[in-house]
């Protein structure tokens, strides 16, 4: 998605109240609604990649996560594929399965509504390069090393560390059906 493309902004509830160009909602700290999508290799490690320096958002960083901002009118199952199979340069991948939604707030402006999919993808990848400057698949044994030394997304850590604890028993609720705080 381009800056000009237009998103839907959403209350504290993810009720759309309005919409936006994206580079505006970024730039005026608007909520929008983003999806997060875990990406495994046949061998079960995860897709790990150094975003390019023109990203909009935490540019040149590393993520364990592809993904982006979920279109106007669009509904996170819909952007959960379409981000997947953009990024990774694939086409015919099963559908992310949802595993939570949780409200990313890192309290100096950026604030979005975050559904966080799984996939499996058996196919060669070609990430796409306005995206994706580096990229492998990692243990994730490698992974957990590599957090401590590699300079990650904000928002794919609050994520990731989510993602850990759903895997690991039930959560907080935040009031929202299919939601955790």
């Amino acid at each position: 998605m381009s800056a000009d493309e237009i998103i839907d902004i959403v209350d504290e509830n993810d009720r759309v109240i309005g919409r936006s160009p994206r580079g505006e909602a970024y730039a005026r700290g608007l909520r929008h609604r983003c999806a997060f999508i875990l990406v495994r290799d046949a061998g079960g490690r995860i897709f790990v990649h150094r975003r390019t320096s023109s990203k909009l958002v935490f540019p040149s960083l590393y993520d364990m996560f592809v993904g982006g901002v979920v279109g106007a009118g669009e509904g996170y199952d819909e952007a959960a594929l379409r981000e997947t199979e953009e990024e990774l340069g694939v086409s015919g991948l099963p559908r992310p399965a949802h595993l939570f939604t949780f409200r990313y707030d890192d309290g100096a402006g950026h604030s979005w509504w975050s559904a966080v999919y799984e996939v499996r993808c058996d196919l060669p990848v070609r990430p796409q390069a306005e995206e994706v400057a580096w990229h492998d698949f990692l243990s994730e044994a490698e992974l957990e090393r590599r957090l401590g030394e590699w300079e990650w997304t904000p928002d794919g850590l609050a994520a990731y560390e989510r993602l850990k604890a759903h895997r690991s028993g039930p959560a907080p609720s935040s009031g929202k059906p299919g939601c955790t705080a």
